[in-house]
């Protein structure tokens, strides 16, 4: 039975209703300052991506290597992993069809999981370099970003089957959609944005983020049409996706890899592997600056955030000594994670 459909017109007018008419208890909501509220240590083996809150069942999806991590959102449990999976990146959710999804770039799939069960369903082939992924509420096809085949991959919801290939012209980050067949996506290589019609699988519009280099993390502001793009050379490049221009920027940590935008505060965040999230605000209409500096810990360069209790979640671990030389398993000479160390942080006011 699909979980809690017919609920999602509702929440997205409620939240846009919610951004427009918080007034004084979003400002300050916003004013106070984030701060650890939670430390959970998982440990096991092997490296992350990005995280993904799954809001029907309260769960912390994180991509783990070969696997996926499924955390108890309020007690930091782990409840379960679905495993069997290749170098895992993006987490999404289809609340229409109660399908999970989750990219693999070791065999550049797209695999999709009940997610009452967490048994993998199907498992269809993608571009290479599969990574970044969202569900989109405007067209129901769940988009894979293919790095490695600067292309998206459209996936049906229903049946975890690929139903088009849309090429972008560049390598691909992470991407957001406006729910209304709107998808918006980084192109790392090109330091710009494109846009897709999701409705009809195309490219329709692109525009350049500089002075913004290598753009990785995106979160969108539906309301007030502002999307927010992380950038290598530590900044957040702010656009107006009317107009297809930047209207901003403000500096952030660096190793920046996740964006995300809160409509109940109106914050904007940076995860950076530096060590820090970037909390940014708008002063005034087009005019944004930095309300904080969170401190994390090195290599909490991923994010999730939750929009009705307005926490956070990063994921990192303790690292040993780097490799002097690159090999095979490890051509970029990444130090290892020490046993046990992986830990869920957790920050809210």
């Amino acid at each position: 039975m699909p979980i809690a459909a017919s609920h999602l017109p509702l929440r997205r007018a409620l939240i846009a209703a919610a951004a427009l008419l918080a007034g004084p208890l979003a400002a300050q909501s916003a004013a106070a300052p984030y701060h650890v509220i939670a430390a959970h240590t998982l440990g096991g083996d092997g490296g992350w991506d990005y995280l993904a809150l799954d809001t029907a069942f309260h769960r912390v999806f994180v991509a783990r290597s070969d696997r996926v991590m499924v955390i108890d959102e309020e007690s930091g449990k782990l409840l379960s992993e679905i495993t069997g999976l290749h170098r895992t990146h993006g987490v999404a959710f289809d609340y229409h069809t109660s399908h999970g999804f989750v990219t693999g770039s070791g065999d550049s799939s797209v695999s999709m999981f009940d997610l009452v069960t967490l048994k993998v369903l199907a498992t269809t082939k993608a571009g290479a370099g599969t990574d970044g992924l969202i569900f989109d509420e405007g067209s129901s096809h769940v988009l894979s970003f293919n790095g490695g085949a600067n292309s998206s991959t459209v996936v049906d919801g229903a049946t975890g089957a690929s139903v088009a290939t849309i090429p972008l012209g560049g390598r691909p980050e992470f991407a957001a959609s406006d729910g209304m067949g709107k998808v918006f996506v980084n192109l790392e290589d090109s330091s710009a944005i494109v846009e897709i019609d999701s409705k009809h699988n195309r490219v329709v519009r692109r525009w350049a983020l500089a002075p913004c280099e290598s753009p990785s993390g995106l979160a969108i502001d539906v309301v007030h049409h502002r999307l927010f793009s992380g950038c290598e050379n530590k900044m957040m490049a702010i656009s107006d996706y009317r107009t297809g221009k930047v209207i901003a920027t403000v500096p952030i940590g660096s190793g920046v890899d996740a964006n995300r935008y809160d409509p109940g505060t109106g914050l904007a965040f940076s995860s950076n592997g530096e060590g820090s999230i970037t909390v940014v605000k708008e002063d005034s209409p087009g005019k944004f600056s930095v309300l904080q500096t969170i401190s994390t810990s090195p290599g909490a360069r991923t994010m999730e955030l939750d929009r009705a209790s307005h926490r956070l979640f990063t994921v990192t671990a303790r690292f040993g000594a780097a490799p002097e030389q690159p090999t095979t398993d490890n051509p970029r000479k990444r130090p290892p994670i020490l046993p046990n160390s992986f830990v869920l942080l957790v920050y809210g006011r």
